[in-house]
Parts: C-alpha cells; sequence; structure tokens
C-alpha cells in the first residue's frame, strides 16, 4: 500500500501528518489508520514534516524523534514559533527517559509514546489529544476554576471576573492552550514579541502582575514557574 493521502470513510476521523524515517514503522502506521477511516500525510525527513506542517492544516501530527538532519525536537520548537494555530503532536521515541520525555515536551509535545507501541493505542492517543484540542479551541477555555473567554479577552476564577491588562490575557491564554505541558520562556517571549527586542525583565514583571491578580487573592497558585524551564498551569480537579 502506497504511503501518502488517505481518503476519511468514517465520520470520526483525523487528517494527520506522519513525520517518521523507518518505512516499516510508517507503512504499519498508514495501514492501521487507514483502516480507521483516518487520512494522513507523509514525511521521511524534519525538513520537509515542517514545511508540511506549515503549509496545510492537519488535526494532529505524530512526529518521530530521531530524525535524520533536523531531529523531532527541532521540527516540534519550529512548529510552535512558526505555526498560526496550536497543532496537537504527538511524539514517537525508542527513548524512554525521564530526561528524553522532559525534552519533548519542553520543545512542546502534547503526547509521548514510546517505540514499540501497540497501534490501537496510538490512535486511542490521537483521538484523545484531537478531543482536547478542539475543546481548548472553543471561544470559552474552561480549565477547573479557570475560565478564558477568547472572543472578549475576558478571564474568570471561581467565576469571578479578574481585572486583567491585555498583556495578562495573553499570557493566561498561551498557558491555558498548553496545559498541562510547560511553556519554555524563550517560547512564550516568541509568541508574546515575536523577533522584536524586549527588555531582559520585561517577561518577569508581566508575570509579577498577573500573579497579584491570578493568584493572591484565592486559596492557592494557578501559575507555576518550573524554574530553569519555564512556566505552565496547576489546577486542581481540572477537567
Amino acid at each position: 500500500m502506497p504511503l501518502g493521502r488517505y481518503m476519511k470513510t468514517q465520520a470520526t476521523s483525523l487528517n494527520v501528518l506522519l513525520v517518521e524515517d523507518q518505512q516499516s514503522i510508517a507503512k504499519n502506521i498508514a495501514e492501521y489508520m487507514e483502516s480507521k477511516g483516518h487520512t494522513f500525510d507523509f514525511a521521511s525527513q524534519g525538513k520537509q514534516g515542517l514545511e508540511l506542517a506549515l503549509e496545510n492544516h492537519f488535526d494532529l501530527i505524530i512526529l518521530d524523534l530521531n530524525l535524520p538532519k533536523m531531529d523531532g525536537l527541532e521540527v516540534c520548537q519550529q512548529i510552535r514559533k512558526l505555526a498560526n494555530r496550536h497543532i496537537p503532536i504527538l511524539m514517537l521515541t525508542a527513548r524512554d527517559s525521564i530526561e528524553d520525555k522532559v525534552s519533548g515536551f519542553t520543545a512542546g509535545a502534547d503526547d509521548y509514546l514510546t517505540k514499540p507501541f501497540s497501534l490501537q493505542e496510538l490512535e486511542v492517543r490521537c483521538l484523545a489529544l484531537s478531543r482536547r484540542h478542539l475543546l481548548q479551541t472553543s471561544d470559552v477555555l474552561t480549565i477547573g476554576p479557570l475560565a478564558i473567554d477568547r472572543q472578549r479577552k475576558q478571564v474568570s476564577r471561581d467565576n469571578k471576573p479578574l481585572e486583567l491588562h491585555a498583556m495578562g490575557v495573553r499570557i493566561i491564554t498561551i498557558l491555558a492552550e498548553a496545559y498541562p505541558q510547560v511553556v519554555s520562556r524563550s517560547m512564550l517571549t516568541q509568541k508574546i514579541w515575536g523577533d522584536e527586542p524586549t527588555e531582559s525583565d520585561a517577561m518577569r514583571s508581566h508575570i509579577y502582575q498577573l500573579r497579584n491578580i491570578l493568584d493572591k487573592p484565592f486559596d492557592y497558585p494557578i501559575l507555576k514557574t518550573v524554574h530553569g524551564v519555564g512556566f505552565t498551569l496547576e489546577v486542581k480537579n481540572a477537567q
């Protein structure tokens, strides 16, 4: 069966980009996913995968970590930097150490699957990622007691409106869209200011102001600093 784009045959189907340099693994995934009614494009190199990810609209990306020339971590980082929307990324790897997983999540991966894996589990994880992404891209994003109205740019906690400046709303929205993953300081800076030069303590000042409004009046903090990495949200009883 040739690798490439497959026709959807079921109502619950995903348009997936598979970036995998091992042809046997790619072929197995292709045949299984096609039998379940999903469509996908295939790339065997990181640069090709990055170009496809930026030029097309995929529901999800399955990305191998160990790619030739441009590896999966760099591809993931570039997608997060350059894409105009959040695309769920499931990273595949033969590495099983905590350090490797942390590296993948820090680069922007949404989930992590270690080889060898069950094709059934792969599909289940893909569907779960897609469902979570659809929930997070609705007009109102809800995570535990936190509610963010993207259209009105309003934030509330425990049903109490928070008087946040535009920058505070932007920061909390970026962190919420990536939840529960950590957003690195460099990635957060890139998403907010792009390549424009900023003062070294600008981010620190905005985070401080955000904490005073988001966390200080409440029982426990939501905004958490992961030292040496970046920021994340830590929410009790999150959906």
